[in-house]
């Protein structure tokens, strides 16, 4: 034990760093690299998440990029608790006041209740959209006003445009409710909806492949402008470590002591024959600009999108020296030796007559994979309790990962131009 006053000098500091040091990310394009992206403040911090959670980095990122604008449906499990412990929560605001809005629903139903969540936003700005088309029919309404009102229209669907149109109308919205007008004492109170929302739901791997399918399925069917983001640890993390349908062939989980059986279900290419839905495969540690430019994109593109994450987890048993503290570097190692595999699937460059299919990490050296497994005490579990399988599931393993990759190559070389 040590007195407590040890700290007062550090608490002194950060009390002084939080009210007079401000963030310097209007200073630089965010949104250009990785090493500007950082500038940018987290508006999801001190999650409380286990020590090198693979999970909370994506979950931060995204909150960087977009949390002034950010609204949440997250899936019961890890990413749930450690996004909302009440009383308090990571999800903080800028310092205008804005930040993400987040809530929880079950495993089952947490697509389906974030698309309810972009379907009412959406039907709040038809609203305002009717209310400034009736109020630029009015003749008594300044040429200023409709002019605002209808560079809002046009910008409504562009994040970037849709704030500097919002900046320009609302107070003229204020101006007018407060003189009287009917029309605009109702769009004052839809206001706070002018902005385009960036609707994320996060789930992880239970959720996604599992007990939430059929809802994730219906919501990226239906074609809406959402962003589902699967934070994929290969296992029922927040519940004890139980086997998923993403739990790859080879792995100790609950219910599959002896070592999955049968391999992992491919979520991404699934997704990918609907042909209108962008879809990424994704790992920070691997590839952090390719990370980025997943995020982006998916965001950007108007319709529904799908970006998995791989997620080293403290139920993989990392051998490392460091553990968890070394989750980053795990990722990489994942990649390279072709365990996972980075890649991204835009229905934008397919409307371009381009392959929209791109295969985004290197040819992976085989020769690691096995050494990779040994890695991590979920597969060395099975070497040491049956002995006499462990090497044939870790080589069917291994054969299973070489055909999920020879699939992907295949899809980067399909000719999509008009003649083929």
């Amino acid at each position: 034990m040590v007195p407590f006053t040890r700290d007062q000098q550090q608490i002194d500091n950060w009390d002084y760093l939080v009210k007079n040091v401000k963030t310097k990310q209007h200073l630089v394009d965010i949104k250009s690299n990785v090493k500007n992206s950082q500038f940018a403040q987290p508006l999801f911090e001190f999650s409380g998440a286990c020590a090198g959670c693979g999970e909370t980095p994506y979950v931060k990122l995204v909150s960087q990029l977009f949390g002034d604008r950010e609204m949440i449906s997250n899936a019961t499990g890890c990413s749930s608790i450690y996004s909302a412990s009440i009383p308090s929560t990571p999800y903080t605001t800028n310092e205008n006041g804005q930040g993400p809005a987040f809530d929880n629903s079950l495993f089952e139903d947490f697509c389906e209740f974030g698309l309810g969540m972009a379907l009412g936003n959406k039907k709040m700005r038809e609203r305002i959209t009717k209310l400034l088309n009736d109020a630029m029919n009015e003749d008594h309404v300044s040429a200023e006003f409709k002019a605002a009102a209808q560079a809002w229209i046009e910008a409504k669907d562009n994040a970037d445009a849709s704030k500097e149109a919002s900046a320009a109308l609302k107070p003229m919205i204020a101006a007018g409710a407060e003189a009287g007008c009917p029309i605009c004492k109702e769009l004052k109170t839809l206001d706070h909806y002018l902005v385009k929302r960036s609707q994320w739901i996060i789930g992880g791997d239970g959720a996604s492949y599992d007990i939430g399918y059929g809802g994730l399925d219906h919501v990226i069917a239906s074609g809406e402008d959402v962003n589902i983001l699967v934070l994929d640890t290969e296992v029922y993390s927040n519940t004890g470590g139980q086997s998923s349908k993403s739990t790859p062939l080879g792995a100790i989980a609950q219910f599959a002591a002896q070592g999955k059986r049968i391999r992992k279900k491919d979520l991404g290419l699934m997704a990918t024959t609907y042909g209108y839905v962008y879809v990424a495969q994704i790992a920070m540690g691997a590839d952090q600009a390719q990370t980025l430019k997943a995020i982006r994109e998916a965001e950007a593109y108007p319709g529904p999108s799908l970006i998995i994450a791989y997620a080293p987890c403290i139920n993989h048993g990392l051998k490392a020296k460091g553990g968890m503290g070394k989750s980053q570097a795990e990722e990489g190692r994942a990649v390279e030796s072709g365990y996972w595999h980075l890649w991204r699937y835009n229905p934008v460059l397919a409307e371009e007559g381009k392959n929209p299919f791109s295969l985004d990490s290197k040819e992976p050296d085989w020769s690691k994979f096995q050494d990779f497994l040994m890695g991590e005490v979920r597969y060395l579990s099975v070497k040491k309790a049956y002995p006499n399988e462990a090497q044939e599931l870790f080589d069917a393993a291994e054969k299973m990962a070489k055909l999920r990759y020879q699939s992907y190559v295949r899809k980067s070389k399909e000719d999509w131009s008009e003649n083929a």
